[in-house]
């Protein structure tokens, strides 16, 4: 056995975990077969004598294409999966094999499939990826692009989601929303006791290069964070980040910064400001009306 049928032989053991998490990421059999090609054509041309773990490297790199796929379906706006109304798994094509879609509901559960639907990309693949498969958040966060702490969030939200768990019925987005507006108006307004009730003892602030180099600055701790903010974020906006309250700088509408916020039983857990270009340009925001 030369080595590259070595390698195509070490690939097949791992096709059914790769198409099976693909599968759920996606809720689309044609869809996650595409997406375990492309992970081996990338491993085709990868020197894996650099790849310490192949089985961790082809789910990372699974993940991302899926990930992918899910934003631009998301810009398309194609139809729903076999014109269900109610379903809207939109990655399958027209004319698709009844029995893929027959076998996406039996893996899946069609129940768990409609909920996955209604998650945005990053929460739906956080979801998966931890829940579904055991994946660490902190091999999870460099794929949504977010600290271990705020992928935990993203997975958390799916997960009451789909479990239909909320606080007196109200969705988790309404109550985060009120947290951010009334940060947002304490900071504005200096209020420095009204920001210290809505933080957690330990939070944190973190800053990317790109926002450190704007002047942005890291803190711990709710009391070093609300002196961080008080009397500022005068010129930034309520936005949903990839659906997710928070908030952003966008001036002439176009985000320059953004606040991400990791929010846990009602407090502030913990704050990202992200300026890095390339990151926004993949990042969902949408500016709100204060």
């Amino acid at each position: 056995m030369n080595e590259a049928e070595f390698l195509a032989a070490r690939f097949e053991e791992q096709r059914p975990r790769l198409r099976a998490v693909a599968l759920r990421v996606l809720g689309s059999a044609s869809e996650a077969d595409d997406a375990v090609q492309e992970a081996w054509l990338r491993l085709s041309r990868t020197d894996t004598a650099e790849v310490d773990n192949l089985a961790g490297w082809l789910t990372t790199v699974v993940a991302r294409v899926s990930l992918n796929m899910l934003r631009s379906r998301g810009n398309r706006r194609e139809d729903p999966w076999d014109g269900n109304p109610t379903v809207h798994t939109a990655a399958a094509p027209d004319g698709a094999d009844p029995e893929q879609q027959a076998e996406l509901a039996d893996s899946v559960g069609l129940a768990l499939l409609v909920v996955l639907d209604t998650l945005n990309p990053a929460e739906r693949l956080a979801f998966v990826l931890h829940d579904m498969f055991a994946m660490p958040f902190e091999e999870i966060a460099p794929i949504v692009e977010r600290s271990p702490a705020a992928t935990r969030q993203l997975a958390s939200r799916a997960r009451r989601r789909v479990q239909g768990a909320s606080t007196a019925g109200e969705p988790d987005a309404a109550r985060h929303r009120r947290v951010v507006e009334a940060f947002l108006a304490a900071a504005r307004g200096g209020d420095f006791d009204a920001l210290l009730s809505l933080l957690a003892p330990d939070a944190v602030l973190r800053s990317d290069p790109e926002a450190q180099r704007l002047g942005a600055t890291g803190a711990l701790g709710a009391d070093a964070m609300a002196r961080s903010f008080a009397g500022r974020a005068v010129g930034a906006h309520l936005a949903l980040i990839d659906g997710a309250p928070g908030m952003a700088w966008a001036p002439g509408g176009r985000p320059r910064v953004v606040f991400d916020f990791t929010i846990t039983d009602g407090k502030i857990t913990a704050i990202d400001i992200l300026a890095d270009p390339e990151l926004l340009g993949r990042l969902d925001v949408r500016l709100l009306d204060d």
